[in-house]
């Protein structure tokens, strides 16, 4: 069982707490987007858990109780998005040279081939334009040498609902890149070029555009080979059917919750109202085994049980 933690939200950044609550207790509950009434109990249990994926823009809140996971077997790696756009866009990420330290940091404590540097998503506009692109990933890909072996790049996709936030950020004019061929294939051979000269292998992420000529290969951010390089493991290779048909990532259980994330990222799909955010944010309890709100009504069965996955979807 791999535990995704998380596409929904940033749970290294703010419910640190709370995971590592969920891993002394041994399990978690989660429930159905789609469906509140359906409960699935997750074991946390490392003889469970193959591997444990984050995707984070701040890990150091997590950092401390990494030795304390190493030292119980876990295996884990970290997805970790530095894009350094502006405040307007991404109101609320750490400041881009304290997320360099604290990357710099995080893979001298468990090595560059465990900490992937995400940049993404690309979204192109007249506040981000070509050239501000590849000024700032040539900046920060030069601050990461050696410090990872992968990048990963992925562009703006432009769901109603992250179109509704971006049209609120003031004086933005932005554009998908992806229907711009000339420049897509510019700025993918751009970051390409400076990926190998930094010496980090460079993958696009979940794109139906295929970018596989200028030097990006589609790539999986949940991935077998990864994984069989990393850990020795050798993991069933199957596509997770869950995800976008785009996507290459092997199965895995995604333990976050849609609009619990406090980055203020203009155009993330997991966010679709800020004010949710802040009112789910009130429903968080860092001792209860789900990441909002209590067990009211919960089967008791499912916080006893020892079946590793409980009930599923």
């Amino acid at each position: 069982m791999i535990i995704s933690a998380s596409r929904r939200t940033d749970i290294p950044a703010f419910y640190s707490d709370w995971f590592v609550n969920r891993v002394h207790e041994g399990f978690l509950l989660t429930r159905n987007p789609f469906n509140a009434h359906q409960i699935k109990r997750v074991s946390l249990k490392p003889e469970d858990v193959e591997v444990l994926v984050f995707w984070t823009r701040n890990p150091s809140k997590l950092m401390p109780f990494l030795p304390e996971m190493d030292a119980q077997g876990y295996r884990y790696y970290f997805q970790y998005t530095i894009t350094g756009y502006p405040r307007t866009i991404e109101k609320s990420v750490p400041n881009p040279h304290r997320a360099i330290e604290t990357f710099i940091e995080l893979s001298q404590q468990i090595g560059p081939e465990r900490v992937v540097w995400r940049y993404d998503p690309i979204l192109l506009s007249n506040l981000l334009p070509l050239d501000e692109h590849k000024r700032l990933f040539s900046k920060i890909a030069g601050a990461l040498v050696g410090k990872t072996s992968r990048v990963v790049i992925s562009f703006a996709d432009f769901y109603k609902k992250t179109e509704k936030n971006l049209k609120q950020v003031d004086s933005l004019i932005y554009s998908d890149i992806t229907q711009q061929h000339e420049q897509l294939l510019d700025l993918s051979a751009y970051m390409a070029k400076v990926a190998v000269a930094h010496g980090m292998e460079i993958k696009s992420c979940a794109e139906a555009v295929d970018v596989a000529s200028a030097g990006v290969p589609h790539g999986k951010c949940i991935d077998d080979a990864l994984i069989k390089d990393v850990f020795g493991l050798s993991l069933d290779g199957k596509k997770d059917s869950g995800q976008r048909e785009e996507c290459g990532c092997i199965k895995s259980i995604d333990i976050g919750v849609y609009n619990t994330c406090l980055h203020g990222c203009s155009y993330c799909y997991a966010t679709f109202n800020h004010d949710t955010v802040i009112k789910n944010q009130q429903k968080h309890d860092p001792s209860s085994p789900f990441l909002l709100g209590g067990i009211e009504g919960v089967d008791p069965a499912l916080l006893n049980s020892d079946e590793p996955q409980g009930s599923l979807f």
